[in-house]
C-alpha cells in the first residue's frame, strides 16, 4: 500500500521517524551518563534532546495518521497500525512528563523522570517493531510492485517497471 504522505516519492512519517527515536533513545544514553558521572552537564543535554524529540515525534505523528487514515478498515494493517500510532503517542507522553519532572533542575533528572524515560525507549522498542510490521510485512509504505531493479522514485516511473533485459544498469 503505498504512503498517502509523501515527498521525492517517498513516505514522509518513514523519513521523520529516526528523528524522535534517535534524540529520544539518546536522551536515555545521557541520563546513564549524569548518573555514572553526577555530571549535571549530561542532565541538561538530555534535556534538551527530550524537548527535540518530543517536538519531532510529534510531527512524524502527523504524517502517520494520514497514512493510518489511508488503510483499509477491518484489516489486521488498521489495527496494527492503531496499536503502533497509539504506543508513540504514549512514549512521547511519557517523555513529556520525564521533562516536566527536569524543568526546574534539567541538570539533576530525579529518578522518576529518568525511570520514565527509560520506560518509554522500552515502549518504543515495541512499536518501532510494530512500525516494522507494517512495512516489512504488511507493505505499508511500499510501493506496488516495488522489486530490486525499480526505476528511481525521481524518475515518475513505476515501480513495477523493468529495464529491458540486458540494458545498462544507468539505463534503470
Amino acid at each position: 500500500m503505498r504512503a498517502k504522505a509523501r515527498l521525492l516519492g517517498h513516505p514522509i512519517h518513514q523519513m521523520l521517524i529516526p528523528f524522535p527515536l534517535g534524540l529520544l533513545g539518546t536522551s536515555v544514553a545521557f541520563d546513564i551518563a549524569y548518573l555514572v558521572s553526577g555530571n549535571p552537564q549530561w542532565g541538561v543535554i538530555s534535556y534538551w534532546l527530550i524537548v527535540a524529540g518530543i517536538i519531532t515525534g510529534l510531527l512524524a505523528a502527523v504524517f502517520g495518521l494520514i497514512d493510518w487514515l489511508a488503510i483499509p478498515s477491518g484489516t489486521r494493517a488498521k489495527r496494527i497500525g492503531a496499536l503502533h500510532g497509539i504506543g508513540n503517542v504514549v512514549v512521547v507522553a511519557l517523555f513529556a512528563g520525564s521533562w516536566l519532572l527536569r524543568s526546574d533542575a534539567p541538570g539533576s533528572p530525579e529518578g522518576l523522570a529518568i525511570g520514565l524515560a527509560i520506560a518509554a525507549v522500552l515502549l518504543a522498542m515495541v512499536t518501532g517493531w510494530l512500525g516494522g510490521e507494517l512495512v516489512d510485512r504488511l507493505s505499508v509504505g511500499v510501493d506496488e510492485g516495488a522489486h530490486l531493479d525499480a526505476p528511481s522514485s525521481l524518475s515518475g516511473r513505476p515501480a513495477t517497471e523493468r529495464a529491458p533485459a540486458g540494458a545498462p544498469a544507468r539505463a534503470r
